[in-house]
């Protein structure tokens, strides 16, 4: 398989912008409030309760996320609910799955 490769080295503004999405990505917490998402929209209610987190903490993290363009929200009432923004997310996030269960395989397979 032949990998793309850009033409030209990135800026370092492109690297410090590819490197905040990644630490945004880089956290168990926001990982799962963003994997509660894949199914659909969520209120931050929904999302304590799929994720164990409290208020306080689902909601600073999903400001970040939202900061980062990640994630969405829109008001609804009194609530406020949330959804993936960046529909290369679960494509990611799958990509990385496959690759960890690959090299899990291949770690099992030299031990046995």
């Amino acid at each position: 398989m032949t990998r793309k490769r850009p033409k030209a080295p990135l800026s370092p503004a492109a690297l410090e912008l590819i490197a905040q999405r990644f630490r945004a990505l880089g956290d168990p917490t926001r990982l799962a409030l963003l994997q509660a998402m894949f199914e659909g929209e969520r209120t931050v209610q929904d999302l304590c309760a799929l994720t164990g987190t409290s208020q306080a903490n689902a909601s600073k993290h999903l400001g970040l996320l939202l900061e980062q363009g990640l994630v969405a929200r829109r008001r609804d009432g009194v609530f406020t609910r949330y959804r993936i923004a960046d529909p290369t997310l679960e494509r990611l996030c799958r990509v990385v799955c496959g690759s960890l269960a690959q090299r899990h395989e291949a770690m099992r397979a030299h031990l046995a």
